[in-house]
């Protein structure tokens, strides 16, 4: 019986983020981490309209971050942002992340002029 209800909540979650709007990206870090290292994925953004968000997630549906630029001329590219990723999300030195573009309460695939680049860098956490 346990083995039935744990099928149907996967089933549920694989339904659930197959029609999810976003860019499915599959990252690999350049290398191994060290003890003081950490990573962080960084968006490089084109022009976005006025009060567009870009939400990170793992393909999981695990929330990373949301970056909302503010005060961006119109036509201007919005810049580069970085978001922490915890090690726990990272399998094997490879990621699997989910970018959506929100605006006016709907989500859809960024275009590649919205969402230009994405890589994962490591950074160091001493200080």
């Amino acid at each position: 019986m346990h083995t039935f209800f744990a099928t149907l909540i996967s089933l549920a979650l694989l339904v659930q983020t197959a029609g999810a709007p976003g860019r499915v990206v599959d990252l690999v870090l350049p290398r191994g981490l060290n003890e003081n290292e950490s990573v962080v994925v960084e968006l490089k953004l084109g022009v976005l309209a006025r009060g567009a968000e870009i939400l990170v997630e793992t393909t999981s549906g695990r929330m990373l971050g949301v970056i909302s630029p503010y005060g961006i001329r119109p036509g201007n590219e919005a810049g580069t942002y970085t978001v922490p990723v915890p090690r726990e999300t990272i399998s094997n030195q490879r990621i699997s992340l989910r970018i959506t573009l929100s605006h006016n309460h709907s989500k859809r695939t960024p275009t590649s002029k919205e969402v230009r680049t994405v890589r994962l860098v490591i950074t160091s956490t001493d200080r």
